[in-house]
């Protein structure tokens, strides 16, 4: 035991440091565990104890953690609101280089059926963790290519649990055809995910409801750590893996008032957990397995990133410009941490031998590694290759513009702006990062350029500073901000008029030296009462 908490106190202490020097340079902290456990096994030969059921069990719940919070993101709402980007992109991506993978491995590399599929589905996998880390520190996750990759990755996680699931079917039924595992899958899981949406909804809404009326938060927490436990055995004693319960509970908390309390309540637990997955995985890496194959996986690498690449730009491409789909396509061109919990499922239900799951691992955490180096280059490396424009971005007719308004956000409330202000006949510019939206307004007559107007670029090209007003009409309360905060930025005196829908999100914005914040309900009800009054008077 003694032993046990020595080297948890190393780990721990190690993990911190070089986490700290890799943050530094820009590598994710997945690596950071990884190199702790590979430092680990090697200095006191803990290769053994890394197939601990204790120790696997422990870094499997980081996974179940992270497929909640993922499920808290993923919304009935915001599946609805993306369509497009979750369901057709990213069903066509995963669907396209799974089949070409498949292929190739089956056929070329002589593998088998089983395995072939295992390796296939996993390699259709982006790193979530590392892209949406990126383009949310760069702002661009609100940019067309931003929203593709965001939808697809999103279905990249949603596949994840059906992956899973058949894991452990192909683990379990032999030599039984894969059609019929893929039927059993398919009717096993909709029977858990509609009793965990028909019973298990109302018991979560009502566990959450009473323990957050009780104002302790050691009753909320642990409700919710009872919810996230309890789905996950439930999923788990009806023959799946503990993640789908899990995802599913997340699912239904989103719908709930309370997501992003849990959300942020839960990410401790969340990240400490998943750092212990990771950790014996490095423990499993096999350094001389590594040096004696680094052209293989250099070379399998390089061979992934194309397919991966070139797949995805065709598949994009039918719905955005070549610049957008070749963006989204090499962000997503890595294959994804998820493969790591593939390989090891796959690995210990004996569908891929352990010696070939080992060196699939290599190549994943080299793909991860050279990943954060590569995508600060994306933008430049697509500028070089195309040409072209997404729709209007060139902004040179607005010099000397002043006196003008712009409109950010091109949506229902923003076409009814432009309808009020042609009516004034005020001079104004529309700028929206939607392609649907500029392509809208353009068709309409109306003068709008697609761009970010988060961006400083964006600002100076529209000439805020002489600008008469700058409306902010979009309902995502977090560019709004973004927006806000760089205009404010950008010029202090700027006369800045932001719509809001609730007091939460005017409370949000409140630090800000905003000149005229518009709460939309407050509006509708001083216009019914000036309706009501003009009534009256009419009677009289």
């Amino acid at each position: 035991m003694q032993n046990v908490l020595v080297y948890i106190i190393i780990a721990l202490g190690l993990s911190i440091v070089i986490n700290i020097f890799l943050k530094k340079i820009g590598i994710s902290q997945i690596i950071g565990y990884i190199l702790t456990g590979t430092l680990i096994a090697y200095g006191f030969d803990l290769h053994k104890a890394s197939h601990s059921h204790a120790l696997e069990m422990a870094g499997e719940f980081g996974i179940v953690f992270l497929m909640f919070t993922i499920g808290l993101e993923i919304s009935l709402a915001k599946m609805g609101s993306m369509k497009r980007e979750i369901f057709a992109n990213g069903f066509l991506q995963v669907g396209l280089t799974t089949v070409v993978t498949y292929l190739l491995a089956h056929y070329i590399f002589a593998l088998g059926p089983k395995s072939s599929i295992i390796i296939a589905l996993a390699f259709s996998l982006s790193s979530t963790a590392i892209v949406l880390t990126y383009l949310k520190s760069s702002k661009e996750i609100y940019t067309p290519y931003g929203q593709n990759a965001t939808g697809i990755l999103i279905f990249q996680d949603i596949a994840v649990i059906p992956i899973l699931i058949l894991i452990s079917f192909l683990s379990k039924e032999g030599d039984q055809k894969i059609f019929v595992i893929l039927w059993h899958t398919l009717l096993s899981v909709s029977v858990v995910i509609a009793v965990m949406f028909t019973f298990g909804k109302r018991v979560v809404a009502w566990l959450l409801h009473f323990s957050s009326s009780s104002e302790v938060d050691e009753l909320f927490m642990g409700s919710v750590l009872f919810i996230v436990m309890a789905s996950s055995l439930f999923a788990y004693y009806m023959g799946f893996t503990y993640s789908l319960g899990a995802f599913v509970a997340g699912m239904i908390i989103a719908e709930t008032k309370y997501h992003h309390k849990v959300e942020s309540d839960i990410a401790p637990f969340k990240d400490i957990l998943l750092g212990t997955f990771f950790v014996v995985v490095g423990m499993k890496i096999d350094i001389f397995l590594f040096l004696d194959n680094i052209g293989l996986i250099i070379g399998l690498f390089l061979l992934i990133f194309i397919i991966k690449s070139l797949l995805m730009f065709l598949v994009l491409r039918l719905s955005s410009s070549s610049a957008t789909s070749l963006k989204t396509a090499l962000f997503l061109s890595q294959v994804g941490e998820f493969s790591f919990v593939i390989f090891a499922l796959a690995a210990s239900g004996h569908i891929i031998d352990e010696q070939l799951a080992s060196l699939l691992v290599l190549i994943v955490i080299f793909s991860m590694i050279v990943t954060p180096f590569f995508v600060p280059f994306i933008n430049a490396i697509t500028t070089r290759l195309i040409k072209e424009k997404d729709i209007v971005t060139d902004m040179s007719a607005l010099k000397g513009r002043e006196n003008h308004v712009v409109v950010c956000g091109y949506s229902v409330v923003g076409k009814f702006v432009t309808q009020y202000l042609e009516e004034l006949d005020v001079p104004y510019v529309i700028i929206d990062n939607s392609n649907k939206h500029v392509q809208e307004a353009l068709e309409e007559g109306r003068e709008a350029y697609l761009g970010d107007a988060s961006k400083t670029a964006i600002l100076q090209a529209l000439h805020i500073e002489k600008a008469a007003a700058i409306i902010v009409t979009l309902d995502n309360i977090a560019k709004k901000r973004l927006i806000c905060e760089a205009v404010l930025n950008h010029s202090r005196n700027a006369n800045l008029i932001v719509k809001v829908v609730s007091l939460e999100e005017k409370e949000k914005l409140s630090d800000l030296k905003i000149t005229n914040i518009v709460d939309g309900k407050v509006e509708v009800a001083r216009v019914l009462v000036e309706r009501m009054l003009t009534c009256q008077l009419k009677y009289r």
